[in-house]
């Protein structure tokens, strides 16, 4: 009769350092029996190890079979069947078809293997060999730890790498910021992400002639939208440095046809993706005091003093870089001459079109003008605070929708 193997301790393979887990990491050490064990001394087996939950049967070092603990008491219990079955090999209580893996399959092949063996694997356990001969026995529990660890050991990268994005992206963006405070005494400028990072982006430049400035919106959010920004971003540098910062509708053409070129999206209809940017461009004119703006689906609020309601400037209905953009397209410029204290706004719109309120609907732009109305005579700074205190009070408990930028000055 061959001899049980000795219960030795848990004991697994240490994995290397940032190694891929495999199934040799998860193998137990543990009792095994042959064809020669009869029932009788599994019974004793099963007696003395109470934590034992499955037993290998193996052939020659080479697993054929397992049993399972529970199943075996049960069956051996019922009427006569001790007498019957004592004497006989334990291969008459086995599972004779056990998940067998080899020590180099990884956890996520042994992940697939185990469900698609089924339940069984799970709660009996699966055997693990290396070139055929029996190192030990995993267990799902285990299995399910391991690949939570896993799972978790990812997600801390990921968002290590999103953090990180998220700083490169902010230091984009602090440009920009840092020209603008320079420049005017009495404006505003917010940008909120959804997340982590966005897919809004916003770009101030200053002028010795006066100053531009973009507020955009880019398709999706989150890292997908923060990638768009970054090729959007740095197509409007590259058409300001080509065309300078006088015309804002040219600039849109510019942009729009680097963002299809970029994406491939020249084929219109026939191209993998259709994504593009919603925006508003502006340029100032310091000596007359006219602003020109050009909008893609982005439209321009001014309200001027003494006036009871907030003129909207309308954008046209057409994005940039979208597939279903005409390459050719070319959109208009506006031109609109200030008065001294009139106050000018554009918003993403992830703002109007955040979800709030008794009734669960949009912010809508009728209750961002009549904010506006309401605060238009604040300091910027605290104009843009009472606007997202609005919002925040009408947001309540439901979750942001989108990312968020607006962008606001007051001529002085």
């Amino acid at each position: 009769m061959t001899p049980t193997v000795p219960l030795a301790a848990p004991t697994r393979r240490p994995p290397a350092r940032f190694a891929q887990p495999v199934a040799g990491d998860l193998a137990l050490a543990c009792v095994s029996v042959t064809p020669e064990h009869n029932n009788a001394q599994v019974f004793e087996i099963f007696g003395r190890h109470r934590e034992l939950g499955s037993l290998p049967v193996l052939e020659d070092g080479r697993p054929i079979g397992l049993i399972n603990r529970a199943l075996f008491l049960s069956q051996i219990a019922k009427p006569f069947h001790k007498e019957l079955f004592e004497k006989k090999s334990c291969i008459a209580f086995m599972d004779k078809q056990p998940l067998v893996v080899d020590a180099a399959v990884t956890v996520e092949q042994l992940a697939l293997l185990t469900v698609e063996s089924g339940e069984k694997a799970l709660a009996d356990g699966f055997l693990i060999t290396e070139q055929g001969r029996f190192t030990g026995v995993g267990y799902g529990l285990d299995l399910m730890r391991v690949i939570a660890e896993q799972q978790a050991e990812r997600n801390r990268h990921i968002m290590q790498s999103i953090d990180y994005a998220s700083v490169i992206q902010r230091s984009m963006l602090g440009v920009s910021s840092a020209a603008l405070q320079r420049r005017l005494r009495d404006a505003c400028l917010i940008w909120e992400p959804r997340d982590t990072v966005g897919g809004d982006f916003y770009l101030f430049q200053d002028d010795a002639d006066g100053w531009f400035a973009a507020v955009a919106d880019c398709t999706g959010h989150g890292v997908p939208g923060a990638f768009l920004t970054l090729i959007a971003h740095a197509a409007l540098k590259q058409a300001l440095e080509r065309h300078g910062p006088r015309d804002p509708a040219l600039l849109m053409t510019e942009v729009s046809q680097a963002i299809k070129a970029a994406l491939g999206q020249l084929d219109g209809a026939g191209s993998a993706s259709n994504d593009g940017l919603d925006a508003a461009f502006l340029w100032f004119d310091a000596a007359s005091s006219r602003l020109s703006f050009a909008g893609a689906r982005t439209p321009l609020l001014l309200h001027e003093p003494g006036q009871a309601g907030v003129e909207v400037i309308d954008a046209d209905r057409l994005g940039l870089g979208y597939a279903d953009t005409p390459a050719d397209a070319r959109w208009t410029c506006r031109h609109i001459d200030l008065r001294p204290g009139a106050v000018v706004l554009a918003c993403t719109d992830g703002l109007v079109d955040q979800i709030g309120g008794p009734k669960a609907i949009a912010f809508g732009r009728r209750r961002l003008r009549e904010a506006l109305v309401r605060h238009g005579e604040l300091p910027m700074a605290d104009l843009g605070a009472a606007l997202m205190q609005e919002l925040a009070s009408y947001q309540g408990s439901q979750l942001r929708r989108d990312d968020l930028t607006l962008f606001g000055f007051r001529l002085n």
